[in-house]
This record gives C-alpha cells, sequence and structure tokens, in this order.
C-alpha cells in the first residue's frame, strides 16, 4: 500500500527524537527516486518519492550507489552536506514532509532551506526550497503542459498543493464525527464513503472501519443498526484520538509467507489465511515490507527475461528440429536415385546426348513397367548415370548425420523444457541467479562483463517424511546433477517418467525405505516438475546407484534402469507439511 497519511505521521512522530539536530554528513542517490542522507550517528535516512512506493524512514538496507551521481544528487550534496535538521513537520493530514535544515553556503553564511517530500502516488515529488521559499531544484520539474494550476520549477515560490475538499480527523474532528453519525445513503458502501468524505484515511483502515462496524467489509449503510452505526462513530473517535495522542502500533500483514500490506493500527477484517504481526519500529516494518517486495519484483523481472531467453531457444531448437526431420525424410527416397542409375546404366547403348527424358522398363519390378526418367540435355549418358548415383551416395551419407543431428536437437529442446520447468517453480532471487548461471555455462545467455560475481552456497530444498527421512529436491539442473553425485548410492532416486521435472533423493541411511516414505517422495517428484496440476502422475524411482550421467549431456539429464513406477496424486498441503526449508 502506498503510505498513507496518518501512517506516515506515525513514522514521523517516531523518526523526531532521532534526526531533530542530526547533521547531513553525505547524500547519495542509489536510484532515480531515491535519496538516503547520511547522518551524523550513523543514521540512514531514506526518502522514496516514487509512484509506487513514495515514503520516508530510517533504513538499514545499504543500497548501490552509480558509479556517477545524478545531476539531482550533485546539488543535494552542494546545498546540504554539513546542514542540521531543525524540524520535520506534516501539514494537517496530508501526505507530505517538509524537513526544515539548518545550512552554511560557500561563503560560510548560516541560512535555512527546506527539503519537502510529496508523497503522492505518480505525482510524489521531491523539491528543495532556499530560505525565502523558492524552488532551488526538484526531483521532477512540472510544467504547464503537465499542470496548469502548480509548477514546480526552478526560481518559482512554492506552494503547497490545493487541499482535497475532504474532512480530516486531526483539525475538523467535530464535524467528521457529526458526519459519521449521519452517514451516507443505505445502498452506499460504507468503505467507499469513508474513502470519499475523509482525508488521510487508506482503503485498508476504510474497509477496517467497516468490518467492525458490520462484520463485513463491504457492509453498506442500510445493513447497519443503530448499534453498528455507533460502532462506526465510535471507530471515528478512537482513530481521532489515537493520532492526537501519537499512539500507533506497526503492523505488517503475510500471507502465503510474503508481505501484502502495512499499517499503523491492529486489523481484524483477515481471516486465518493472513497473519498480522506487529514489529518494534515503523523503520523497521518498511524496510521488511518494501525489501521483499523489490526482492520480489527483481524476481518476477528477472524471472520473466529468463524465461522469455529460453522459450525463444526452444521454439527454434524446436523448428530446427522439424526442419531436419524433413530433410531426413528426403533421405527415405534416395533408392529412387539408384534406380535411375541403374537403369540409365543398362540402356546406355540406346540413349542419345541432349534426350531429356529416358523411356525405360523397370525390370526391379514384376511386369517391368515402363517409367519416366529425367535427364539433363546437358549432360551426357554416362554423366546423368553418376549424377543420379552421386545423390543415393549423397542422400545416404546425410541419413546418418541428420540421425545424429535429430536427436542432439531433440535433447537440447528437451533439456530447455526443463529449465523453463525449473523456472517455473522458482521463487527467490538466488534460485534464479542459479538458473542464469546454468544458461551462460550452456552458452545460452551471454556472460555478464564487469565484476566477477560470487556464487553462493546453495541449499536444495528440504522435506522429511512422516517417519522422518530426509528428502531432497533439487531447485535447478545444475543442482540435479549436485545431487544424485553426492547421494549415497543406497539412496533412492525419484522421477517423473517422460515428464519434465526436478531430481529427488530419498536419503535412507542404509535403510529400507516404507511404502509411505517412497510415495511421500515420488508424490515431491510429481509436484515439483510439470505434472503438478495432474493427477495420477507416474513416477520412476530407483537405487541412485543405477543412475547414469551420459558423457556430454547437459545438465539434469541422466539414464535409469532397475527402475519401479508409483503413480501419485501432487498434494500442495502435503508438500507444505513436509516441507524443512
Amino acid at each position: 500500500m502506498p503510505l498513507d497519511a496518518i501512517c506516515l505521521r506515525a513514522v514521523l512522530h517516531e523518526l523526531r527524537p532521532q534526526l531533530i539536530g542530526a547533521r547531513i554528513d553525505k547524500v547519495q542517490q542509489p536510484a532515480r527516486d531515491q535519496i538516503v542522507l547520511l547522518l551524523r550517528g550513523n543514521l540512514r535516512l531514506l526518502l522514496n518519492a516514487g509512484a509506487n512506493q513514495p515514503r520516508i524512514q530510517l533504513t538499514n538496507i545499504l543500497r548501490d550507489n552509480p558509479a556517477q551521481p545524478p545531476m539531482f544528487c550533485m546539488l543535494l550534496r552542494k546545498h546540504l552536506v554539513g546542514a542540521r535538521v531543525l524540524s520535520i513537520e506534516q501539514p494537517d493530514l496530508e501526505r507530505m514532509v517538509i524537513l526544515t535544515l539548518q545550512c552554511t553556503d560557500e561563503f560560510g553564511e548560516i541560512s535555512q532551506k527546506q527539503l519537502v517530500l510529496e508523497c503522492m502516488g505518480r505525482r510524489s515529488n521531491l523539491v528543495l526550497l532556499d530560505a525565502q521559499g523558492r524552488i532551488v531544484e526538484c526531483l521532477r520539474r512540472v510544467d504547464a503542459d503537465l499542470s496548469a494550476t502548480r509548477q514546480l520549477l526552478p526560481g518559482l515560490f512554492y506552494h503547497l498543493p490545493t487541499p482535497l475538499d475532504k474532512l480530516s480527523l486531526l483539525s475538523q474532528e467535530e464535524d467528521s464525527l457529526a458526519l459519521a453519525q449521519r452517514g451516507g445513503d443505505a445502498e452506499q458502501a460504507v468503505d467507499k464513503w469513508v474513502l470519499d468524505h475523509y482525508t488521510g484515511i487508506s482503503p485498508l483502515i476504510a474497509r477496517e472501519f467497516a468490518f467492525r462496524a458490520g462484520h463485513e467489509t463491504d457492509v453498506r449503510f442500510g445493513a447497519l443498526n443503530d448499534a453498528q452505526r455507533g460502532a462506526l462513530v465510535q471507530e471515528f473517535s478512537d482513530t481521532a484520538n489515537a493520532v492526537k495522542e501519537d499512539n500507533y502500533m506497526p503492523v505488517i500483514l503475510y500471507r502465503d509467507g510474503k508481505p501484502v500490506d502495512f499499517t499503523y493500527r491492529p486489523i481484524a477484517q483477515y481471516g486465518a489465511e493472513t497473519q498480522v504481526e506487529t514489529r518494534e519500529s515503523f523503520s523497521q516494518m518498511l524496510d521488511e515490507f518494501y525489501d521483499a517486495r523489490e526482492r520480489q519484483e527483481l524476481s518476477a523481472r528477472r524471472g520473466r527475461e529468463l524465461t522469455h531467453a529460453v522459450t525463444v531457444a526452444r521454439d527454434r531448437m524446436a523448428r530446427k528440429a522439424e526442419n531436419l526431420k524433413h530433410d531426413y525424410a528426403a533421405t527415405q527416397k534416395r533408392d529412387e536415385f539408384r534406380l535411375r542409375g541403374d537403369l540409365i546404366t543398362a540402356n546406355l547403348y540406346r540413349m542419345k546426348s541432349g534426350e531429356k527424358v529416358l523411356h525405360a522398363e523397370n525390370y526391379y519390378e514384376d511386369g517391368c513397367p515402363t517409367i519416366d526418367i529425367p535427364l539433363d540435355p546437358l549432360l551426357s549418358p554416362q554423366q546423368n548415370a553418376a549424377k543420379n548415383y552421386k545423390q543415393y551416395n549423397k542422400l545416404k551419407t546425410a541419413e546418418f548425420h541428420l540421425r545424429e543431428q535429430i536427436e542432439k536437437a531433440e535433447n537440447e529442446r528437451a533439456y530447455l523444457e526443463s529449465v523453463l520447468q525449473e523456472l517455473s517453480q522458482a521463487e527467490t532471487e538466488q534460485e534464479f541467479n542459479e538458473i542464469r548461471r546454468e544458461l551462460q555455462e550452456t552458452n545460452y545467455i551471454r556472460k555478464s562483463s564487469g565484476k566477477k560475481e560470487l556464487k553462493r552456497a546453495f541449499a536444495p530444498r528440504t522435506f522429511k517424511t512422516s517417519s522422518g527421512l530426509e528428502v531432497l529436491v533439487g531447485r535447478s539442473n545444475v543442482q540435479n546433477d549436485q545431487l544424485t553425485k553426492k547421494a549415497d548410492k543406497r539412496d533412492y532416486w525419484f522421477h517423473t517418467q517422460h515428464i519434465h521435472g526436478s531430481h529427488v533423493i530419498l536419503r535412507c541411511a542404509g535403510l529400507t525405505p516404507s511404502d509411505d516414505d517412497l510415495r511421500e517422495a515420488a508424490m515431491l517428484a510429481s509436484y515439483f516438475s510439470q505434472a503438478k496440476e495432474s493427477s495420477s502422475v507416474p513416477v520412476d524411482y530407483c537405487p541412485v546407484k543405477f543412475v547414469k550421467k551420459p558423457a556430454g549431456a547437459r545438465p539434469g539429464m541422466v539414464t535409469y534402469d532397475n527402475y519401479r513406477t508409483l503413480y501419485v496424486t501432487p498434494e500442495e498441503g502435503l508438500a507444505k507439511k513436509l516441507l524443512i526449508r
């Protein structure tokens, strides 16, 4: 969620004791929309003016900076390095922060400047003002073409945005409570009505008001009785009191292990699928939320890039295999050229140079039917015979090489299919990096130039069967090879039959696994495969000693024998239950 005005007020209340009086030592701009002020006392103040994540917070995350600082960063360094923070203000319940700074210019004169952060979605901005309130520079210049009512350009006086025609719980508490008492039309949804009439309240909190009043997030005013209307008014009153008393609680919401939202108060509207967790500080909460989201977005972007590259290579290899098969089919007609050569040779005595067709009896067939053999009139009869024999030998040789090329193309296509399957299962940045390295080593994508990337230890997915035996599941083709290579020869190896998927190792430690152990390991093999959404999936398994890797084979490609087959249905619930890490 974007940082709403009340949550922003909570963040500023937490920051003031740490920032007031602090001196700015350095200014960095790690990304286009991000400014980091390094403050004395080892504090890092992040000001983000991005459209999707505008905010101000103290951060512990170290960000890489560009080799050449942007011009805006250079300008801020000129004006702000050495400045002290005098105050941090928020105009009423607006999504804005004004940092007043005591600065010393190049002539040694002391003056005040202001750094204004506007956290307003796609109109977010960061503006530096001089002592008279004129704009020195802004992160995004806004001219008359972009806004006819409010320009942000160097030299102009800065004016606050025109406030929305909505009530504020902070400065108009009595009016806001009276409006809540009256409520809206019977068919009007409570949460939408709250958003339309009150400033500083996010959609999450509006839904929370509706839920606490009517026990549903989409309840309408017509469905509220008098007691529930009173509960809605009480929600407004309690929120106003909490804001005036600066009584907040950093709350982060998790769903399926991923952060989905955050706020400044307890949330009750979600069921068991969402976990509501508190944090020690708002800065810690924002670091955790946005770091996880940025990693997810980065992983998704890298996943899309890799998937596109592998899909293009797979499709190209499929087309190559089809063309080779077409050429191979042509080689199966080579006997026709040998027959033509034989019949031309047998009829040399009656042929003349310059003929275009030879009408000859085919004595290789019963009844000796007459066939027409096309001739090159520029060649002699002997040369026409030699030409057909040459074509026969050429196709005979091509058959052998084409068979090899088709097998190689099919293997490459199968390998790329397995990479696509691994990409569909990848979730973390480390998994995508591992697959990227694999594709670089197999020459499907270029190796990045620049500093050498360090390879970090990369653990496989680890599970435990109901009886306590460990099960390892590969995350990439390279790791599949490593798992099989390092496994005990008495361990069991599992893989879906003729279906791309991860290699699975059931570690038995010399013990004989039970039927349940085998079935659970087979279920994991089916779950981490292309047959994840299917039922009754065939999974082959055998002791590791019967699994071999052919010389020169691509990562993850093996052969095996002495195997048995289990038919299992993938179960997400069971997979999560058996998961260790």
